[in-house]
């Protein structure tokens, strides 16, 4: 397994809104494309509390290459995702990183 940690930088004010498109609309499409979430979080003591953290996970590159760019490619999800930003984008910028586990990592 592999893992993808992605953040977030929501836009001023927006990060109400981005999770409510996760909640909402976004991981039905990932459903409808195999996609699997490890979890969400948000920070409650840190840096900065306008960030949105999530993990994906996957058996391989070659798998995150094919399921993530049939979501991207979906046009409905093009359709829904520019619906919710039709007052600005919800992002700044997002980070995004390839994981692999250690040997002695709970999760392999």
């Amino acid at each position: 397994m592999i893992y993808e940690l992605r953040i977030y930088h929501a836009a001023p004010g927006k990060l109400g809104a981005l999770n409510k498109r996760f909640e909402n609309t976004t991981l039905k499409f990932w459903e409808k494309h195999g996609i699997r979430q490890v979890g969400f979080w948000t920070t409650m003591i840190g840096e900065s509390n306008n960030d949105l953290y999530y993990i994906l996970e996957w058996e391989n590159l070659a798998e995150r290459e094919q399921r993530w760019g049939a979501f991207m490619g979906d046009p409905e999800w093009s359709r829904q995702r520019a619906e919710t930003e039709k007052d600005g984008p919800l992002t700044t910028h997002i980070t995004n990183l390839m994981l692999s586990p250690t040997v002695y990592s709970k999760l392999r």
